[in-house]
């Protein structure tokens, strides 16, 4: 979760865990338990997150921006929740607890590059276990269970008792001593607390209409700190809380001290739902969770405005028309999750006490559209379909609707079956997770706010995959009010042990693949790389056929450029070839690193080919992983469909060398000249002999060889800025700073371009280094390079 700036790269990060957490010094910094390696920050990642505001900015200034972060066998260790290795008894819940009161949380510092986990160089059995959920009846380590079990679930009947939307009495009363039992919920309590105390110093949220982009940010921001402040309350009873609640109501309602909206008739934006959808959600949940200390006065107004500006222009949507309701009709994306998220969250809170039945009228209407739409976002694969930031958007939607109807109601009413495959999108989510940041193709989406990836601990305790609850809950954006609920304590051991260090994604939609060589080393190698078609994401997507992403020295040497200025024009017009987005230079094929023939797009039509294969190899229980000799992996694709200038153009990415070692191969056929691409923020060195390129970032080294060039085949290198013979977009690109793309350019013909990457690592020699044989791309396999 990160504000991406490539040109403040002199910031200072504060701590990803906020002001009160217990690894965070507020002089110094992160205090580690052993020597961490000091990098300068990298230009690629501004994380930016001063009081834990998670944002992801719209990308409007340069740089390749880096951010981190199904089959049923790829997280094969993953228990069913009946118990494992750990056993089933009070015992080993005990044990258990015990070793993480021991040991703390698995991750003792952050990167403060890229806010990802450090590990302890260490293995401890009694906790780096294979992942599983301890049965147990130990009130201490475990959440009671629910009273709350109604015969013949309705969504128009809802439970007796407050607060009712995903956080019930019964586990408000059992939270104190599980915080007292659990080191990961007394940090996340500590980093709520501080950041409340925060955001009660801060003036209401100023007003600001964003273009087309809207008011989302102050609709996340306002919903961020009601969340923070109820929760604060009912930990404390102090009744500052709630004060200070309402003076953020007031202010979102048009009644504070200063103005609030241009529009009194819409304040909240219907023209860009996705604020109202966020501004119902968040006065839902004030509502709900401060229900016993509001006035009926008070209960009234935050009633009335909800309707007004939320309630009723949502149920305008499905007995319309409206001009505002796109997103309900085969929209199957983040929009439709979180619009019919916050219609839901806002109706369930006021339901008995609203005597206009916009509420009732409403559930009547919601559950069922999401069901069409928002659950199938998810592809068969579980990968999102839009793209691995808006996967954060969609996943909270629906975890916040689904989990406040289950709360609120007894039942899901199909929000978790509907899709059969919606319980693989956590594989999505941690695949998508590079050594340093994620895989960000496409779209990164608008400040997120409030939006976070604590979905991955909802989605294990429903789907009983306890993989990715302990992969979340190591993340700098776990500490807020949802993952307080939504965590399990009795969860127990590693998500890297016997988790596969390599999966491939086969949906038509998304074809893309992910392989590491270790899940806890920050220095370790990542390469992901994506086919896929061009449409039918949401108009998030860029023109990338064949783009790829590598970490390896702690640090990214091929990255993206991310989302271009949301409000550009035709920025989001339409996914056919003439489309203007594709005039844009971040969403063109030019600005991917992929193959480029005649300087022309990528067909919109293209269906991609992919084979892979994998030696299978899983890390174990040891944060220090030694890669097997034998160990690798390689992908394929024929992307020739995606050129409209070649009869044939495929690309292949392997391991090499124990993982230490990446090759890309490219075989081309092409009537138009042929260009391979590659942006990098490294500083780039190429010899004389024009086949070998050092890449310098971050005091580290990468050294980048054409093996076999093809005659005329050398490296160049340019700056990130559009050809002169490219279309002209609506409105100027946005500057790409620091960024320069290394180039190799060949006229016309047929090439086998093979470019190997050998990071510079420590202690190795240059006769360490192995040069594979050439092999066609056909005749790969899992020793075809031996």
């Amino acid at each position: 979760m990160a504000s991406y700036n490539a040109l403040n790269s002199n910031n200072r990060n504060p701590s990803p865990y906020g002001s009160g957490d217990p690894y965070y010094n507020e002089s110094s910094g992160f205090i580690t338990p052993a020597p961490v390696r000091k990098r300068r920050i990298s230009p690629w990642v501004k994380f930016g997150i001063p009081v834990l505001i998670i944002v992801i900015i719209a990308a409007v200034v340069g740089g390749v921006v880096g951010s981190r972060h199904h089959n049923n066998n790829s997280s094969s260790s993953s228990s069913d929740g009946s118990g494992g290795s750990s056993g089933g008894s009070a015992a080993a819940a005990s044990s258990a607890a015990s070793a993480k009161l021991a040991i703390g949380r698995f991750a003792t510092a952050t990167n403060s590059e890229f806010e990802v986990p450090l590990y302890p160089s260490t293995t401890n059995t009694g906790a780096f276990t294979t992942p599983t959920f301890i049965s147990t009846n130990n009130s201490k380590v475990s959440w009671p269970q629910d009273p709350f079990k109604p015969s013949s679930p309705s969504v128009l009947s809802v439970r007796p008792d407050r607060p009712r939307l995903i956080a019930p009495a019964y586990k408000w009363n059992a939270l104190p001593t599980l915080i007292a039992s659990d080191p990961y919920l007394q940090g996340w309590n500590n980093t709520i607390f501080g950041n409340a105390t925060a955001y009660y110093s801060l003036p209401p949220v100023v007003y600001h209409m964003d273009g087309s982009s809207g008011i989302l940010d102050n609709a996340r921001e306002i919903k961020m700190r009601l969340k923070a402040f109820a929760y604060v309350y009912r930990m404390t009873n102090d009744t500052k809380w709630v004060d200070r609640a309402w003076t953020e109501i007031q202010n979102a309602a048009n009644n504070g001290t200063t103005p609030f909206g241009s529009d009194p008739t819409d304040l909240w934006n219907t023209g860009h739902f996705l604020d109202t959808a966020e501004f119902s959600a968040a006065f839902g949940i004030a509502y709900d969770w401060l229900y016993d200390m509001w006035s009926d006065e008070q209960k009234s107004q935050i009633r009335s405005t909800m309707i007004k500006y939320g309630l009723q222009p949502g149920l305008a949507v499905f007995t319309g028309p409206t001009n505002y309701g796109w997103w309900s009709n085969n929209i199957e994306g983040n929009w439709n999750c979180v619009c019919n998220g916050g219609l839901t969250l806002g109706s369930l809170a006021i339901l008995e006490d609203d005597t206009t039945g916009v509420a009732q009228q409403l559930l009547g209407f919601t559950v069922d559209n999401a069901k069409k739409n928002c659950v199938l976002a998810v592809s068969s694969d579980g990968t999102w379909s839009e793209t691995a930031n808006y996967w954060y958007f969609g996943t909270t939607g629906h975890a916040e609707m689904t989990s406040a109807l289950m709360t609120a109601t007894g039942s899901d009413y199909g929000m978790l079956s509907t899709n059969p495959n919606l319980g693989l999108t956590g594989d999505f989510h941690m695949y998508a997770y590079g050594a340093t940041s994620l895989f960000n193709y496409g779209d990164h989406g608008p400040n997120k706010f409030s939006t976070t990836a604590n979905s991955m601990m909802f989605y294990a305790e429903q789907f009983k995959q306890p993989t990715y609850m302990l992969h979340q809950r190591d993340r700098p954006d776990a500490a807020e009010p949802w993952s307080m609920f939504w965590y399990d304590p009795t969860v127990s051991g590693a998500f890297w042990d016997g988790t596969p260090l390599d999966h491939f994604f086969d949906n038509q939609t998304d074809q893309w693949a992910s392989m590491r060589s270790s899940w806890t080393d920050q220095d370790a190698v990542f390469v992901a790389i994506k086919a896929g078609t061009l449409q039918d994401h949401q108009t998030h997507n860029d023109l990338d056929v064949g783009d790829f992403v590598l970490d390896a020295l702690g640090t990214r040497w091929a990255g993206e450029l991310g989302s271009g200025d949301y409000l550009s024009p035709n920025y989001f017009s339409n996914d056919t070839q003439e489309s203007d987005r594709w005039k844009y230079y971040r969403k063109m094929t030019e600005g991917q690193n992929t193959i480029l023939i005649n300087k022309s797009n990528q067909n919109v039509l293209a269906k991609p080919t992919v084979k892979h294969d994998t030696s299978g190899t899983t890390q174990g229980s040891s944060t220090v992983f030694t890669v097997p000799s034998d160990s690798t992996a390689y992908w394929t694709t024929d992307m020739s469909s995606a050129y409209f200038d070649a009869q044939s153009v495929k690309r292949g990415v392997r391991l090499l060398n124990a993982r230490k070692q990446i090759l890309l191969q490219d075989e081309v056929n092409a009537q138009g000249e042929v260009m391979w691409r590659m942006h990098t923020n490294a500083t780039i060195s190429v010899d004389t002999s024009g086949t070998t390129a050092t890449l310098s970032l971050d005091g580290q080294k990468m050294v980048v060889q054409i093996l076999n060039a093809p005659s005329g085949a050398t490296f160049t290198q340019s700056a990130a800025v559009r050809f002169a013979s490219d279309p002209t977009p609506p409105a100027p690109d946005q500057p790409n700073p620091n960024v320069n793309v290394l180039i190799i350019d060949l006229p016309a013909g047929s090439y086998t371009l093979e470019v190997l990457f050998n990071p510079q690592w420590p202690g190795m020699s240059s006769s360490d280094f192995v040069t594979p044989p050439s092999v066609a791309l056909d005749s790969w396999s899992l020793t075809s390079h031996n």
